[in-house]
C-alpha cells in the first residue's frame, strides 16, 4: 500500500500550495485513494477519497474544500452533489462524461486506468468533469491522451516501469507530460512526489 507525500504548486508561477499525504492500494474490486491537503504553513485544506472500480471508472467520490463538499459517481455520466459551507443548500449535476479529474494526483492514475492505452494507439479523447479549487466548482473539460513511451528505471527493489503521458487540453491545445509509476504519480504540472515509503503499487493486467 503506497503512502507518500506530493508537493503541490501552481503550474504557472510554482507558487507552494501545500501538500497532499496519501495513501492507496489496488484491490479486489477496484483501486482506492485516500489523501489529506495542508496548506504551505501545515493547516488542513481539504480531502479527497477516490474508488474505481476494475475498469477505472469512479464508483466512489467524496471531496471536501474550503467547508465545501462534493460526492460523486459514475451514474449515467457521472452524477454529483455538491454542498454549500453552511450546510442548507445542496445542488446535483449530472454531465454526460468518463470520470471526474481535479487537482489531485488521484485524477490522473485513475484516468490512466480507465483509457488503458497503449504506445502505438493513437490520442485517445476522454470528457472529464473537474472541480476547481477552491471552491469545487464543476466544469465539464475534453482532453486527448497518449501514451508516448514506458521505460524500466532500475531502483533498489528491482526495476520500475514509468509511463510517460502526453495530455492536451482540447479548448485551448495546451499540451503537457505526466509521469506514473503503477499507482503513483512522479510528476504532473503542479505535482511533485517528494516522498514514498513503499514502492507503487502494480495493477493486473
Amino acid at each position: 500500500m503506497p503512502r507518500g507525500r506530493y508537493s503541490l504548486h501552481d503550474p504557472h508561477d510554482h507558487t507552494p500550495l501545500g501538500d497532499e499525504h496519501f495513501q492507496c492500494a489496488p484491490g479486489p474490486s477496484g483501486w482506492r485513494y485516500v489523501s489529506r491537503i495542508t496548506t504551505p504553513t501545515g493547516e488542513d485544506r481539504g480531502s479527497v477519497d477516490l474508488a474505481v472500480d476494475e475498469l477505472g471508472r469512479p464508483i466512489r467520490l467524496e471531496l471536501h474544500a474550503a467547508d465545501w463538499q462534493v460526492r460523486g459517481a459514475a451514474l449515467d455520466g457521472v452524477t454529483w452533489v455538491r454542498t454549500d459551507p453552511t450546510g442548507t443548500e445542496a445542488t446535483e449535476g449530472n454531465v454526460p462524461a468518463h470520470a471526474f479529474t481535479g487537482t489531485s494526483p488521484a485524477f490522473y492514475v485513475a484516468t490512466a486506468r480507465l483509457l488503458r492505452l497503449t504506445a502505438a494507439a493513437p490520442p485517445t479523447r476522454v470528457r472529464l468533469v473537474a472541480f476547481t479549487d477552491p471552491v469545487l466548482a464543476p466544469r465539464t473539460v475534453d482532453q486527448a491522451w497518449a501514451l508516448v513511451k514506458s521505460e524500466a528505471h532500475p531502483t533498489d527493489s528491482g526495476p520500475l516501469m514509468v509511463d510517460e503521458y502526453q495530455v492536451s487540453a482540447l479548448d485551448t491545445g495546451e499540451q503537457h507530460a505526466v509521469h506514473i509509476a503503477g499507482d503513483v504519480v512522479l510528476s504532473a504540472p503542479g505535482i511533485e512526489l517528494e516522498e514514498l515509503e513503499t514502492p507503487p503499487s502494480t495493477f493486473p493486467a
